[in-house]
């Protein structure tokens, strides 16, 4: 413990600082009871529990705690008969050491208010316990080299009731003495009373409840009590220092005004110089002498002025670096150990599998990596549900992975490290993997994809349906796995991070998960962008593309508006109107896009500008404001402007609204000068396949083209876009084009367009009802071919230009 943290202590009681201690020591004695039950006789071990047990004895008796100092001391002659070679710490022994190590954190965090009544309410269990480690060497180890359930140890000590029964604290049991005899080394050279009662493993069943895989948590993380305010005390710190940053680069344009002013300055002088060698060649000495004065007073000038750019040009450098240090500190403050959100697992990991009869060990590599507090809070259950996954669908039995070829304990690996500065996390295990062909079979029986699909997903395809809620590959569930729940909350959690996850998988040899964070929530890296003369910034994160699309590449389509992008239409959106700040001033210049998303839910949000990427330091957003729709926090860019960080997965969501309720605007309909060098027409008809041919005949003679699928999407779309002509279909679901040209021919504003009717059918009826309605040409599709459909919109509304 540092010399700050040591300072921190007088805060605290006497109680508060055994529950410190407490935490502490017992994290040393679980990580010791797992490595020697891994690592026969590990001495380190060994030895490491006998100085956490003897500190839990000495600290219990200092504040009166009986019952932990008889457990502890009972733990440490257990730790000396092991050490000196009269008994080993078998996996029941190890069970009983456990439950003891639960019982004392569980007494340590109790309140002073309802301890007693606790330790009443709970007198048989916690007898069991004691007598369990006093007679530890009289536990009989089956002759099966396979775990036992016999005695599983849970991993979380249950919530400790905050009105416990009212009874005597002298209703607690008094622990048996301590053997003051050697402890023989097995079972067998116990009294015959103790053989005849201990033939099997008794059942641990003190204070507590065998995990699901909804409870999840093992025993909580050991922490020192830090101040109700400190979070809002590092959140103010890192406003400072990000403030100390962005004033340190309002420095720049003061040098930039500096360097201006050096160079007119240098004009100016030397402008003086011309002037003088004009003078000394006339003849006038008081004008030479007067000339020469001002010519000497120009030198320290010009000298003065470079010296101070060179010191305010240093200064800047130093107090950005300074500055850049702090920021680079308080961030520091906030990192934690990867260690500290994981230390639990191995445990719950041992217990887990000791408890469905298999073999298996946690490995942790890379405990010293730094992660954001925050992070490894919110990632502590995703790990906690892929673990359990791992153990519980991926490990076979000792005697099924030794007849597969494989050792009799099962290994799962959880890695941390830094790379290419985000948080990678892996977690791989050497069990049976996961069967892709039965993925295949429960989409195709679920109706999920069809059969011909299902046929061509990729490994990587597949492995995604494991993401989905409630698919599941058991055929039934346990307290486990088996709902369909876990994989998809894994998933949600790690996008909340704005993280990605992936799946890889080898039947017979493993599975693996690899997720990828960032280090930290406090800087974000952003792409800034400007939305109707407002910064607003995108996580860098969440920005797949950045484009510029010219108006001429838009299309429109049942009233919504896209472009090709590599194949694929992806439809534009205007940032203005998801955020309601109005509707974009469209011009005839090239739109900046800002591709978002993934998969069917991809869109391209139309921006005024983009200014380029910073690193911001994120500022939550004052409470009273609540969560304010598609915005996730604030910052202050380099230059002191604030801007506010959008909330990518929230701004989906209002995209699909707007989608849904058909209200999205127009974009680039403003281009009126693009109007009058490309003129516009709409294609309106049913057939996609007339659809295609007219639009591809209109595209090569120069038109600019839109469709539209039927009448009531024609009306949509050309009145929300300015267009030089209407060519349109006669019979069409929902509304037929006779309807259609009256509508146009009704409206106010679009009267005046011209509408051309082309039909397969030479009706007369339907010619006279179109030209009726106010049509200006009538063409049949079965009489006409190609030039004759260009002559007749040439006829209409001229030759599209060059």
């Amino acid at each position: 413990m540092s010399h700050d943290q040591q300072g921190d202590l007088s805060q605290f009681s006497m109680r508060d600082l055994f529950r410190m201690e407490a935490d502490t020591q017992t994290q040393i004695l679980t990580d010791g009871l797992l490595a020697v039950e891994r690592l026969k006789g590990d001495a380190g071990a060994l030895e490491a529990m006998m100085r956490a047990a003897h500190s839990i004895k000495g600290a219990a008796a200092i504040v009166g705690l009986d019952l932990v100092v008889q457990l502890a001391h009972g733990m440490e002659d257990s730790f000396v008969a092991a050490q000196q070679g009269r008994m080993q710490l078998t996996p029941n022994r190890v069970d009983a050491l456990l439950a003891g190590v639960d019982l004392i954190l569980q007494i340590a965090r109790l309140d002073d208010a309802n301890a007693d009544a606790w330790l009443a309410a709970n007198g048989a269990p916690i007898r069991t316990t004691l007598d369990l480690i006093a007679n530890i060497a009289y536990l009989p180890e089956p002759p099966s080299s396979a775990p036992q359930a016999a005695m599983p140890a849970a991993p979380a000590a249950p919530t400790v009731p905050s009105t416990p029964p009212a009874l005597p604290a002298s209703a607690a049991p008094a622990a048996p003495g301590a053997p003051a005899a050697p402890l023989p080394q097995d079972a067998a050279s116990a009294p015959p009373a103790a053989q005849a009662e201990t033939t099997t493993a008794p059942t641990v069943t003190p204070l507590q409840a065998t995990a699901t895989a909804d409870e999840g948590a093992a025993i909580p993380v050991a922490r020192l009590p830090a101040p109700l305010k400190a979070a809002q005390n590092f959140d103010r710190l890192l406003s400072l220092a990000s403030e100390a940053r962005i004033n340190a680069h309002q420095l720049h344009p003061f040098i930039q005004d500096l360097q201006r002013f050096k160079r007119n300055q240098s004009s100016l002088f030397s402008l003086v110089e011309q002037l003088h060698e004009a003078i000394a060649n006339s003849s006038d000495a008081s004008l030479k002498e007067k000339s020469l004065l001002a010519l000497q007073k120009t030198h320290p000038l010009k000298q003065f002025l470079l010296e101070h750019i060179a010191d305010i040009e240093a200064y800047e450098r130093r107090t950005l670096a300074v500055s850049q240090n702090m920021v680079d500190e308080v961030l520091t403050l906030r990192m934690r150990p990867f260690r500290d959100g994981v230390q639990a697992f191995p445990r719950m990991v041992r217990d887990l599998a000791r408890g469905m009869g298999k073999d298996v060990h946690l490995e942790i590599v890379g405990e010293d990596t730094l992660v954001d507090r925050d992070i490894l809070a919110r990632i502590e259950s995703p790990l906690n549900h892929i673990l359990r996954n791992a153990v519980d669908h991926g490990m076979q039995t000792p005697a099924e992975r030794i007849a597969a070829g494989k050792p009799g304990t099962g290994t799962i690996v959880l890695e941390a490290r830094h790379r290419a500065g985000m948080l990678s996390i892996e977690i791989h295990d050497d069990g049976r993997g996961v069967d892709l062909e039965k993925i295949r079979a429960t989409v195709i029986a679920r109706k999920m994809a069809a059969p011909q699909m299902a046929a061509a997903l990729s490994p990587a395809e597949l492995l995604e349906f494991l993401f989905l809620p409630a698919f599941s590959l058991k055929e039934s569930a346990n307290e486990i796995s088996g709902r369909g729940v876990g994989l998809d909350i894994v998933h949600e959690t790690i996008r909340e991070q704005n993280g990605t996850v992936r799946l890889e998988s080898e039947l017979g040899q493993g599975f693996r998960t690899s997720i990828t964070l960032p280090l930290t929530q406090s800087i974000v890296r952003a792409l800034v962008t400007d939305i109707k003369g407002e910064a607003y910034a995108i996580p860098i994160v969440k920005v797949e593309r950045v484009l510029k699309v010219p108006p001429a590449a838009i299309h429109t389509l049942e009233n919504k508006q896209f472009f090709d992008f590599g194949g694929e239409h992806l439809g534009l959106v205007s940032a203005a109107q998801v955020l309601e700040l109005g509707e974009m001033e469209a011009g005839g210049e090239d739109l900046p896009v800002v591709v978002i998303g993934s998969g069917t839910r991809r869109y391209a949000l139309v921006v005024d500008a983009i200014r380029g990427e910073q690193s911001l330091a994120v500022q939550a957003i004052d409470p009273i404001f609540g969560k304010m729709r598609d915005i996730s926090a604030a910052a202050l860019l380099d230059d002191g402007e604030p801007v506010l960080i959008l909330d990518v997965p929230d701004l989906l969501l209002s995209i699909d609204k707007l989608l849904h309720e058909g209200g999205l605007h127009q974009l680039a309909r403003a281009d009126h000068a693009g109007r009058r060098r490309m003129k516009r027409i709409l294609v309106v008809d049913d057939s996609l396949t007339v659809r295609e041919m007219e639009r591809k005949l209109l595209l090569g003679r120069g038109f600019l083209v839109d469709v539209a699928i039927d009448g009531i999407d024609g009306w949509n779309v050309v009145r929300s876009g300015e267009y030089d002509l209407v060519i349109t279909d006669v019979d069409m679901p929902r509304m037929d084009g006779i309807e259609l040209v009256t509508l146009i021919k009704k409206d106010v504003h679009l009267h005046k367009l011209p509408v051309m009717i082309v039909s397969y059918k030479d009706r007369p009826e339907d010619r006279a009802r179109g030209l009726s309605a106010g049509a200006d040409y009538y063409l049949t599709k079965g009489s006409f071919h190609d030039e004759t459909l260009l002559d007749a919109v040439s006829d209409l509304i001229g030759e599209a230009p060059l």
